[in-house]
């Protein structure tokens, strides 16, 4: 991995802060892109120190914010000219219903918006860094979710759980038609769940639920094991288009394989970002 760069989106906490360890660990350039700066400067301090790889770098940004995103790949581009691993990890779960400062509902922006438009940004500097990777966080609960255009950002009936559901099988719908629009070009798009791992996700959930996640959940270690499988393993190179827990490819939602469900929430999200044709 020495050489290698890789950008982590919710780097400070969770699974993000332990793939981003991991993968320093193997000796790649780690950009961490986290919303607080204090928490990041200490998550990249603890790195640098247990991995020994002082090519770690904190960058900032607030992924409910397209603005923000766009900054970020800015930055990003202006630091590097190299993109070897994209990992789209930050996620939020509130039990309400939250909208951002450019009137989008905040689960839909950060879990599966942000990520949308951070990775079209990027892309033509990743398929040029080819053979490349891009792994999307997702989760088990994209199985029993369903997209409905009419209600694409909970604008009826908020159910924080339906609508977490809904952003994670977004994800799985964005890695399959990424995968197809990058066929040939040496880039690889996976997806991931991690399981009911103990992080920081369950925040904003009642005390009864975080006191079950914190004696129920695996580690935060063990749930990002298959992230860093997906980003550094010469087992998956050239695997595309898949869905993976525990190491393994697993099933998905059958409704990730609807193309034309795939291309009209693609055509959605570049609408909602702000995306203009060719940009990237």
């Amino acid at each position: 991995m020495k050489g290698k760069t890789c950008l982590i989106t919710g780097a400070n906490s969770g699974i993000g802060k332990v793939m981003a360890l991991e993968i320093a660990k193997k000796g790649a350039n780690v950009a961490m892109a986290c919303r607080n700066k204090e928490k990041g400067e200490a998550a990249r301090n603890a790195i640098i120190k247990e991995s020994g790889n002082e090519s770690v770098e904190l960058m900032l940004a607030d992924l409910s914010s397209m603005k923000q995103v766009r900054k970020l790949a800015d930055e990003f581009k202006r630091k590097h000219d190299r993109l070897h691993i994209l990992i789209n990890n930050a996620a939020l779960w509130p039990t309400k219903r939250i909208m951002t400062s450019e009137g989008l509902e905040t689960q839909f922006a950060i879990n599966h918006l942000s990520h949308f438009l951070l990775t079209n940004l990027l892309l033509d500097m990743i398929k040029s860094s080819a053979p490349a990777r891009i792994i999307n966080t997702s989760s088990g609960l994209h199985k029993r979710a369903k997209i409905d255009f009419d209600n694409l950002q909970a604008e009826k009936n908020y159910k924080h759980m339906r609508v977490y559901g809904q952003t994670k099988l977004e994800n799985v719908l964005f890695t399959k038609e990424l995968a197809r629009r990058l066929d040939g070009t040496g880039v690889t798009v996976n997806s991931f769940t991690p399981g009911m791992a103990s992080t920081n996700l369950g925040r904003y959930m009642s005390g009864g639920a975080q006191w079950f996640m914190r004696h129920f959940s695996k580690s935060a270690e063990k749930g990002a094991s298959t992230g860093v499988y997906l980003a550094t393993s010469p087992e998956v190179e050239g695997v595309t288009g898949k869905y993976f827990g525990n190491s393994k490819e697993m099933k998905f939602n059958k409704i990730a394989d609807d193309v034309g469900i795939a291309k009209r929430l693609w055509k959605v999200s570049e609408e909602l970002a702000g995306l203009s044709s060719g940009e990237g």
